[in-house]
């Protein structure tokens, strides 16, 4: 099995997709700087999701490649709890304040304004940051 873009091989769980979460980053990339035709209104939302699509994939590869019973976890909050302990406090706290963030976006709030495209766009700049602190963490414990 060949490595996706987004980091080690995948065992086929359906949160790693194909392009990893580089193939969201640069969809959310997409939709944040060109005109989407019939996207008016919900691409902020879309952006968002695919934003913690990214996250997600990422911190797939990262679960298979440092500790694959935690990536059999199916929730994302109980893998969160334990990424400080895996890829440092700091990395941990930064990408579950991410994951946050970005599931609340992608919700429909009626009284609220959706996400600015600024304010995706720091997000998709931290996530992407997180993306590459997950992969030196991962070396460091000694994975590919």
């Amino acid at each position: 099995m060949t490595a996706p873009a987004g980091g080690p091989a995948s065992s086929g769980s359906p949160d790693a997709p194909a392009g990893g979460s580089d193939a969201y980053l640069a969809a959310s990339s997409r939709l944040l700087t060109e005109v989407i035709a019939g996207a008016r209104g919900t691409w902020p939302r879309a952006c968002a999701w695919l934003i913690r699509l990214a996250l997600e994939a990422e911190l797939t590869c990262f679960w298979e490649s440092v500790s694959p019973p935690v990536a059999l976890c199916r929730s994302r909050r109980a893998q969160l709890l334990l990424l400080p302990r895996y890829a440092g406090p700091a990395t941990g706290l930064r990408a579950a304040q991410a994951w946050a963030a970005l599931s609340r976006a992608g919700h429909h709030h009626a009284y609220e304004l959706g996400l600015t495209a600024s304010e995706l766009g720091n997000l998709q700049s931290e996530v992407q940051h997180i993306v590459a602190l997950l992969r030196t963490a991962a070396v460091k414990n000694g994975q590919p």
